[in-house]
């Protein structure tokens, strides 16, 4: 790959300048989980049984298609590095098709969730309320490949304040909305998990709302020509597919696993299923931040090699990895100091504690423990991403994700029936072996060669003619 356009080292100030609204973005949605679920405990001890389960499926479930969307991020942190502003509305266009078109697929895959769901085991009480939740939450699937359409329009272009503030704003609607939903209050009824999920419905529409207001503002159209560029281009459909599909397959599997460890969690019984649940709803405080961190390295590693400079993608990419560490290492930290607070703020459905309480402590050790590497992975799988690396991402995730923890954690729970730490235990092997390969990846160099946009500076030929 090869530029005109002078070389230059990413400076943290450049990193933090996209990635701290992401950050701040991934903390509201840690905040917005943990008080669903810190509520959904104070509710019932069935609840917090059955909102993480049918969270992480539903998500599961959508995440091909929000994935598939996701990559116009990347083309439109290229086509802005090259200077090509008018093919960013090009690819934007392209990616809300996609996540238009996806609608009627996610409610046609609520049967199979719920299917997923009865074959897991979990007690028929329990099994109730994850039906319930996880159709709630499909019905209104469409906002999450909506929301990363829209949203690339900003990230691509390192603009990433305008989705920190939708965000910030669809997540302060959705918690006083969780909590009057749930716990009801004067003419409203209290709903328990099915308010829950109306309140996530409701309020995940906000912020693909205000993206798409904004981005087809006159402002935005004067410079972008956001309005005449919505149009159905075959050729970057396809190329943005090409690239696209990967990405989702990878994102898809990534998650199905660990969606299949947290069904199988719950053959482990009721204390330790709980104590599973409250411990990865407080590891998100550790692990959503390196989620932003994660975006932020895919925008300056696209913007840097969509201007041909790959050594200043892979200075970009290391940094963020570094910022990510340090912040982990700072949070898992306070779940070896801090423990016992961090459970306590659970206990409300189970007074008595108990097993459950001494269970959930050991279990943040083993968070603490796989902290660096989740966010190793999150950081450098998501710069490989920006520079087009989708099948490597793809391939090796998928194969380790399913040859070696699914098939595991199967073998640890169904097999030998063995307790709730072997099951976590196998998972910090898992995350070691993931962060080892994307480290040699990076350092490899592969993914320098990698042409994700077509170079042409004069005028790009498309079915409808389009002009660049």
């Amino acid at each position: 790959m090869t530029s005109s356009t002078p070389k230059k080292t990413a400076t943290y100030r450049e990193l933090f300048r996209i990635a701290l609204p992401l950050i701040i973005t991934s903390a509201s949605f840690t905040m917005l989980h943990f008080c669903d679920r810190m509520f959904l405990s104070w509710y019932s001890p069935t609840a917090i049984q059955a909102v993480v389960p049918a969270g992480i499926l539903a998500f599961t479930l959508i995440s091909f298609f929000m994935a598939l969307c996701a990559i116009s991020n990347s083309f439109v942190a290229q086509y802005y590095g090259a200077g090509e502003h008018k093919n960013c509305s090009r690819a934007v266009a392209q990616a809300l098709f996609m996540a238009l078109l996806s609608m009627p697929l996610i409610w046609a895959l609520i049967p199979v969730g719920i299917q997923l769901l009865a074959w897991s085991g979990h007690a028929p009480e329990v099994f109730a309320q994850e039906k319930i939740y996880l159709s709630i939450l499909m019905l209104g699937g469409v906002n999450v490949p909506l929301t990363a359409a829209a949203g690339s329009f900003y990230g691509g272009r390192g603009q990433t304040r305008m989705i920190m503030i939708a965000h910030l704003i669809g997540n302060g609607v959705n918690i006083p909305l969780n909590w009057l939903l749930i716990f009801g209050f004067g003419p409203v009824p209290a709903l328990g998990i099915t308010g829950a999920a109306i309140a996530s419905l409701i309020a995940g529409f906000v912020a693909p709302t205000i993206l798409l207001l904004c981005y087809f503002s006159k402002k935005n159209h004067a410079t972008y020509r956001t309005l005449e560029m919505l149009r159905f281009d075959r050729p970057l459909f396809m190329r943005m597919l090409r690239f696209g599909l990967p990405s989702g397959v990878h994102i898809f599997l990534d998650i199905g696993s660990f969606s299949l460890f947290v069904l199988l969690l719950g053959r482990l019984g009721e204390t330790a299923f709980i104590a599973s649940n409250i411990v990865l709803s407080i590891n998100m405080i550790a692990f959503m931040p390196s989620i932003g961190m994660g975006q932020a390295a895919s925008v300056l590693v696209g913007q840097y090699m969509g201007r041909g400079d790959a050594d200043g993608a892979q200075s970009a990419a290391w940094k963020a990895a570094r910022v990510a560490w340090c912040y982990t290492l700072v949070t898992v930290s306070s779940f070896v100091f801090f423990s016992d607070l961090f459970i306590q703020l659970f206990s409300r459905s189970d007074p008595s504690l108990g097993e459950m309480f001494g269970i959930a402590r050991i279990l943040l050790f083993f968070a603490a423990a796989w902290g660096l590497m989740e966010a190793t992975n999150a950081v450098l799988s998501g710069a490989l991403r920006g520079a087009g690396d989708t099948h490597f991402v793809m391939w090796f995730h998928t194969a380790i994700a399913w040859g070696f923890f699914a098939l595991g954690e199967a073998i640890i729970v169904l097999v030998f029936k063995l307790n709730v730490f072997a099951a976590w235990g196998w998972a910090i092997i898992y995350f070691t072996i993931l962060a080892t390969g994307w480290i040699w990846r990076m350092n490899s160099g592969h993914w320098k060669k990698i042409e994700l946009i077509e170079r042409k500076q004069a005028t790009i030929e498309q079915a409808g003619g389009v002009p660049v």
